[in-house]
């Protein structure tokens, strides 16, 4: 008898991040004061002048209307400024299509990019809808494994030794969700002309492109490797750095002919993104950044109080992330060990463990391909952060 489901939707899994975060917040509808690190977005408003841009939108009788699939020609041309401005990468208008969120943007460049059987290089961890798009388009995924010795920074010599005849597109993502990581300009070039050199694409994912910390700068691969030319589709979004996760805007920057058949996809699946959303968009990306500054500070500080927190647990062991509002860490040291009657082998285990004893939600590093790990947001106020971690560190140390 064959199955209601197809193979190819069976196969996907849930997302495991907004999984984490919608038990969190049924356990805490249900009364208990669970404090959640696994949703990735920022505790923030979006920025009243924005919000006031939708609301006037909404009031315009041509936003009630169907408008191009590819997104407002005006929202179009103000991410094409936006995009020259942030990162130094010129691109015509007509290179850019609007999607429902960065999500989307993702899922099109795989399947407007990939045929059955194409191989993309991802570097692990990866952020848990990437594989997902992947399989969806026909593509193989190809780990590239890094780890907390390097800072999950990926080389050139780990990308080459994956590298095989069906190599057709190398997924980067700098900074990085879930570790944080920021890769120095050098390494940006080296593995971009790497690329180039091997006739492969890149798909580069810059939605934390302005939250950065410290010493680290973002840097485009698309700006500081020229000889990428036509083989390289930008996707971004307004999500993070505008604190907009909820309004679904993102978009996708590419060739003409991918950016063409993309919005032909998209046609046909979503049409146009909502209007409102969009004049949204617009006001963001032509307003200025001291939303996000602000953001950013309060997201420097909360860093650093949590990898300090968290490297005072016997066993944890936790990098200084550079970018985005993730920590993660490696909590292999504690797995097997006796904690409250239990001996968790996976952290799949341990933060379940976890969310029962100490009502702390985190996501393990099953979700992003490296079991050992977990992955915690400090984009949550300071008090709520530094209880948590306290509830962990209460927990973790009685670990023998």
């Amino acid at each position: 008898m064959s199955s209601r489901i197809s193979a190819r939707i069976s196969a996907i899994s849930e997302s495991a991040t907004l999984a984490v975060d919608a038990k969190a917040k049924a356990m805490k509808a249900a009364g208990r004061p669970v404090i959640g690190f696994g949703a990735g977005e920022p505790d923030f408003p979006t920025p009243g002048y924005i919000v006031e841009a939708a609301v006037e939108a909404a009031r315009e009788p041509r936003f009630h209307k169907y408008t191009p699939a590819g997104g407002l020609p005006e929202l179009r041309q103000a991410i094409a400024d936006k995009t020259l401005r942030d990162s130094g990468y010129r691109v015509d208008a007509s290179r850019v299509l609007v999607t429902n969120g960065g999500k989307q943007a993702v899922y099109q460049a795989f399947a407007t990019l990939l045929d059955p059987g194409d191989e993309v290089l991802v570097v692990a961890p990866y952020w848990t809808t990437y594989p997902e798009a992947i399989k969806l388009a026909g593509g193989v995924q190809v780990d590239v494994v890094t780890d907390e010795t390097t800072g999950y920074l990926v080389s050139v010599e780990q990308l080459e030794a994956a590298r095989t005849e069906r190599t057709k597109v190398l997924l980067f993502v700098s900074p990085s969700n879930p570790t944080g990581a920021v890769h120095p300009r050098e390494q940006v070039e080296a593995i971009g002309r790497w690329a180039a050199e091997h006739g492969l694409w890149v798909v580069t994912d810059e939605i934390y492109e302005h939250l950065v910390y410290g010493d680290a700068e973002f840097t485009s691969i698309a700006t500081a490797v020229p000889e990428l030319g036509d083989r390289v589709v930008i996707l971004n979004g307004v999500a993070k750095t505008y604190a907009m996760t909820g309004w679904r805007v993102g978009w996708l920057i590419g060739p003409s002919d991918v950016v063409k058949a993309a919005t032909n996809l998209q046609s046909h699946a979503t049409s146009n993104v909502s209007n409102v959303a969009q004049v949204a968009a617009l006001a963001a990306v032509k307003g200025d950044l001291s939303a996000v500054e602000r953001m950013r500070e309060a997201f420097d500080r909360r860093r650093k109080t949590m990898v300090r927190m968290l490297n005072e647990i016997p066993g944890v062991l936790c990098p200084e992330p550079q970018g985005a509002f993730y920590v993660y860490p490696s909590v292999k040291a504690l797995l097997g060990k006796e904690l409250r009657g239990r001996r968790p082998q996976t952290s799949a285990e341990l933060a379940e463990l976890i969310l029962e004893e100490a009502e702390v939600a985190v996501v393990p590093g099953e979700a992003f391909g490296t079991p050992g790990y977990f992955r915690l947001s400090y984009a949550l106020g300071d008090d709520d952060l530094v209880e948590g971690v306290s509830r962990l560190q209460k927990l973790l140390s009685e670990a023998v």
